[in-house]
């Protein structure tokens, strides 16, 4: 697994993942809950979604709103078990690892504290 600082700046140069933002519902979220139970939420998901060795509709199986961690996978490509093995180098074709769902959900938090750092007017003009 490579370094999360590492991975989040790689993935901030990428045209396609750059563009993902969160903002609306989903910030207001994250903002009201808190870190601490989305990150709860973030576990769940990976735990269901992508831990299995072939998670059912790999490829389809991340919404792309309504919460913020679906957002976040999309932005950390966290979303599927193809874009996990092409930007993160976690094998296809096996379950994950707890040590590998750990780092995934890192992965968000640190995409998710950034996004939560920019200013709510920056946040509501972005599309």
């Amino acid at each position: 697994m490579r370094d999360i600082q590492e991975v989040l700046l790689h993935l901030s140069r990428s045209p396609f993942r750059s563009r993902i933002h969160l903002k609306g519902k989903e910030l207001d979220y994250l903002r009201s809950k808190g870190m601490d139970e989305v990150l709860k939420h973030a576990a769940e998901f990976i735990e269901k979604r992508l831990a299995p060795a072939s998670p059912r509709n790999d490829g389809k199986q991340t919404p792309w709103h309504n919460h913020p961690v679906f957002v976040a996978q999309h932005a950390t490509a966290t979303c599927c078990r193809g874009c996990l093995q092409k930007w993160h180098q976690i094998p296809t074709g096996r379950m994950l690892t707890a040590e590998e769902q750990q780092y995934i959900v890192e992965v968000i938090r640190g995409w998710l504290s950034r996004q939560e750092e920019v200013p709510r007017e920056e946040k509501n003009t972005r599309s």
